[in-house]
């Protein structure tokens, strides 16, 4: 019975197997069996945190939107403050890290409860060229990060609408 025949049925692919695929076929099901793994802690909020040595690692979700005049890209961070936050643009790269620390402490007759939450975070996320780095915004408010990147002018000309018509 070939290999292919013992993977997942989204994997059977009627085309050629790329040469990582052909060469490495554990890894690519490693792969896919983390994520789902990771798809199915989500619904018990444990995939938020991954720790990796020492670190823990937080994923915040974040959203890209673009159109022909900007790229926006929103990041959200329940829990954290501007300043726990950097923002790094390059020409062809946004990233974004910070460290989210939190802690709770409860005292009472008797007993005496200390908790603490703590999580770091990278992402970096590629930009078309064509950005203008001089008129880049941030903003941060209520646990949301929003990074505006304005295109440069050649860019936004670059664009053209086309109508789709009916026969």
């Amino acid at each position: 019975m070939p290999f292919k025949d013992y993977l997942p049925s989204i994997w059977r692919k009627t085309g050629p197997l790329s040469k990582y695929e052909e060469e490495n076929p554990f890894d690519v099901f490693q792969k896919e069996v983390n994520r789902l793994f990771d798809d199915f802690s989500r619904d018990f909020d444990l995939a938020p945190f991954r720790t990796v040595g020492e670190r823990r690692l937080f994923s915040p979700s974040i959203d890209v939107k673009e159109d022909n005049k900007e790229i926006i890209v929103k990041a959200e961070l329940p829990g954290m403050e501007e300043k726990d936050v950097e923002v790094l643009l390059t020409e062809n790269a946004l990233t974004l890290q910070g460290e989210k620390k939190e802690e709770k402490e409860d005292k009472g007759e008797g007993y005496y409860h200390m908790e603490r939450k703590y999580g770091s975070f990278h992402r970096v996320i590629p930009v078309s060229a064509g950005i203008d780095t001089n008129k880049v915004k941030a903003t941060f408010k209520n646990g949301v990060l929003t990074v505006t990147i304005p295109k440069t002018e050649e860019e936004k000309a670059k664009g053209k609408k086309i109508t789709v018509g009916t026969e």
